[in-house]
């Protein structure tokens, strides 16, 4: 995994090649068009993050924020982590299956959804996906995650 040591969006921006550069900027346009109010865009991890600020809830596991979306230029392919799709019991499974009905190859693990271009995404799918999880949601599911282990 490719790491960055950029402490400001737009320094980590500035440091991804001009190509590649355009589609983090139209997939974080995308991310934060549909991103429920309360979430917020930092850096962490090397990553572009959109977490839950400790203001709101703290008793997560590593003592950061949680972690709702993150986005990342690679090495090799750029990577949005959809954590919500991963927390949500059966979430996983439904995401793709929408996905893949959009006739979009779909390219992922748990909840890193690899693609080359923001042309290979199936937008609509992800910003429904983001869209859906308002913040208390996401840290109710994130709480029932926890206890099922």
């Amino acid at each position: 995994m490719v790491s960055s040591d950029a402490t400001t969006v737009a320094e980590y921006l500035a440091e991804i090649s001009e190509d590649r550069r355009e589609d983090v900027e139209a997939v974080r346009d995308l991310v934060l068009e549909n991103l429920p109010d309360g979430y917020v865009e930092t850096m962490r991890w090397g990553m572009i993050t959109y977490e839950v600020p400790l203001e709101t809830f703290s008793d997560t596991y590593n003592g950061k924020p949680l972690m709702f979306i993150a986005l990342a230029a690679q090495k090799r392919h750029l990577a949005l982590y959809l954590t919500n799709v991963a927390f949500v019991q059966g979430g996983e499974e439904a995401f793709k299956t929408k996905y893949l009905k959009t006739g979009k190859k779909l390219d992922m693990g748990r909840s890193c959804l690899r693609f080359k271009s923001v042309d290979d995404l199936a937008t609509e799918v992800i910003a429904e996906s983001i869209n859906s999880m308002p913040i208390d949601e996401f840290v109710r599911q994130y709480e029932v995650s926890r206890t099922a282990r």
